[in-house]
């Protein structure tokens, strides 16, 4: 068994250069939601292009969650998450960002 230290282990395969949501003090600020899903939407253009207008729903909703005040349309969130889930291939970039954002607003 090997004891080499792997550093900080998140994204596709739990390793990556990946935006990681601090989830111990509830949920994470909203510039950090927002970072995330821009980088979701980055990895939909380069993995799954036919996808990409679901994580430019996400975005919409975390950036009219900043410019109101209010908190983030979860059902929103969570539909093109759904959507994101379904058409997204196991072990990308896109997933991984996915549940990041999935276990950070509780869906």
């Amino acid at each position: 068994m090997s004891t080499y230290d792997h550093g900080h282990v998140n994204g596709p395969g739990q390793y990556g250069e990946f935006v990681a949501l601090d989830l111990t003090h509830g949920t994470p600020p909203l510039e950090a939601l927002i970072a995330v899903s821009a980088r979701l939407t980055e990895a939909l253009r380069r993995e799954c292009p036919g996808l990409v207008r679901q994580g430019q729903i996400i975005e919409a909703a975390f950036a009219e969650s900043a410019d109101d005040g209010l908190p983030p349309n979860r059902g929103r969130i969570r539909s093109a998450l759904d959507d994101i889930c379904i058409g997204a291939s196991a072990g990308t970039a896109s997933l991984a960002y996915t549940r990041q954002l999935v276990q950070a607003l509780g869906l």
